[in-house]
């Protein structure tokens, strides 16, 4: 089905962040866009008010009618829904065009040039920086984003741009259908191995990806990761890190709070770029953002402009409460990765204060398959608790729960587990310094109240 054919569109998993940037889109179209999801969230409120009909009730009695039309409807899903869901079983049963988000978002990148960023960590920091840096520059562009970009308050931006910013999903290959004209590569890291089985396989599906880039296109790649690349003839390739690399920054100062640096680049260096989100993991994502955006045209002026202005991504790094007293942040890290530099990243912030991490771990299989490394990373802070399991799309495995990330915690920290539903009790009875919450299942929807009861705290 073309585009172009399209009336009607049907997400099967409405309010997931990637599938709601699509339907942002196809809203803008002035299209008829349905779909059902499991729970109601503030995402999917929001949604409803754009003018998405959205119900939470698995059944095929509540799919409009405008969605029934196999010849101009399309059908979304999210691979997060199992295979029996009845509104699904219709839609292949009666022949529907169906589609993953990743696949009309590979239709996207061959419309577009789609400038994408891939990698175990760092992909929705690093591409919602291109995508506000290239938005406020002459060149514009269109965006979908893994996160709830903090300048538009929206994960998604449409223009009439000949460019689309997109993060690239590892989980289920689904980066594999996207045809990049530049794309970054952040970490290969291995996750996600319950679809991957091994980290020889992981790392293959990123040498797949780089052979998708189109000729005349670039990659940008971290230094020395552990991935071989494959690119097509007229690609080109360039490499970035903190200190070396193609691109790279010099000079940086983190003072009073403040993060400045040269930009060292091979088309054009610039000095004095300042972070407009002042965390030290955002150096290296705005290094590779400002790569791909000078390459894709940007001016130093833009580029320097985009970088301070850079508001950040809710849930990353992102500050709730930021006082003398009290420091509250909420971080979305749930890989032993992303922890370990979110740790290393408040560390450095907040040299001699007391810093305590509430961590919800996220999936069965990660836990298993990292509990070590988690152990090692949260033990950078001073005080760690943790609750139980998220277990999203996964079944309990026996053995492995929260107890065996406590169990490998380094000696002498302070640490004990509680249920998540006694969260918000913790907090009203303890004071704290600095604050961290931890991990991508829903602890963080409590995160408001715990906001608003710290608040409460200061002003007595």
């Amino acid at each position: 089905m073309e585009l172009k054919d399209i009336k009607a569109v049907y997400f099967v998993g409405a309010g997931g962040i990637g599938m709601s940037a699509i339907a942002r889109y196809f809203l803008k179209k002035g299209l008829v866009v349905a779909g059902y999801d499991k729970t109601p969230s503030t995402l999917t409120r929001q949604l409803e008010q754009e003018g998405m009909l959205i119900h939470y009730a698995e059944s095929t009695d509540l799919i409009p009618e405008a969605c029934k039309d196999k010849a101009s409807c399309l059908v979304i899903y999210t691979p997060a829904i199992p295979a029996e869901h009845a509104e699904l079983q219709y839609f292949r049963q009666h022949g529907f065009e169906i589609q993953k988000r990743a696949q009309v978002l590979g239709t996207l990148t061959r419309q577009h040039k789609g400038l994408c960023v891939a990698g175990t960590h760092g992909k929705t920091t690093t591409s919602t920086m291109c995508a506000h840096i290239m938005h406020q520059s002459h060149l514009d562009c269109n965006a979908f984003l893994g996160g709830i970009s903090k300048n538009y308050g929206t994960n998604y931006i449409l223009s009439d741009s000949d460019y689309v910013v997109i993060e690239a999903d590892e989980f289920d290959r689904s980066f594999h259908w996207l045809s990049p004209y530049m794309t970054v590569i952040t970490a290969t890291d291995p996750d996600h191995l319950d679809i991957y089985g091994t980290k020889e396989a992981y790392l293959e599906s990123f040498r797949h990806y780089t052979e998708l880039i189109q000729p005349g296109g670039a990659l940008i790649i971290h230094r020395d990761l552990e991935m071989q690349e494959s690119l097509p003839d007229g690609v080109r390739r360039y490499d970035y890190a903190l200190n070396e690399g193609d691109f790279h920054a010099e000079n940086i100062r983190i003072d009073n709070g403040e993060i400045t640096f040269d930009f060292i680049s091979p088309i054009a260096s610039i000095n004095d770029v300042q972070l407009g989100q002042p965390v030290p993991i955002n150096i290296e994502n705005g290094i590779a953002a400002m790569a791909m955006a000078q390459l894709a045209g940007c001016t130093p002026d833009e580029l320097r402009q985009g970088m301070a202005t850079y508001g950040g991504v809710e849930r990353r790094f992102d500050f709730k409460i930021k006082t003398d007293r009290l420091v509250f942040l909420s971080d979305y890290a749930h890989h032993p990765k992303e922890i370990l530099q979110s740790a290393k990243s408040i560390r450095e912030l907040y040299k001699d204060r007391k810093i305590t991490a509430i961590f919800q771990p996220h999936l069965y299989t990660r836990t298993r398959d990292f509990y070590r490394d988690f152990a090692d990373a949260l033990s950078l802070l001073d005080e760690v608790i943790l609750t139980e399991i998220y277990p999203a799309r996964e079944q309990p495995i026996e053995g492995v729960t929260s107890q065996i990330i406590y169990d490998c915690l380094r000696p002498g920290i302070e640490k004990q587990i509680i249920r998540k539903d006694d969260v918000l009790d913790l907090i009203r009875n303890r004071s704290f310094d600095v604050l961290i919450v931890l991990g991508a299942g829903d602890l963080d929807n409590q995160v408001p109240a715990m906001t608003d009861i710290l608040n409460a705290r200061i002003g007595q």
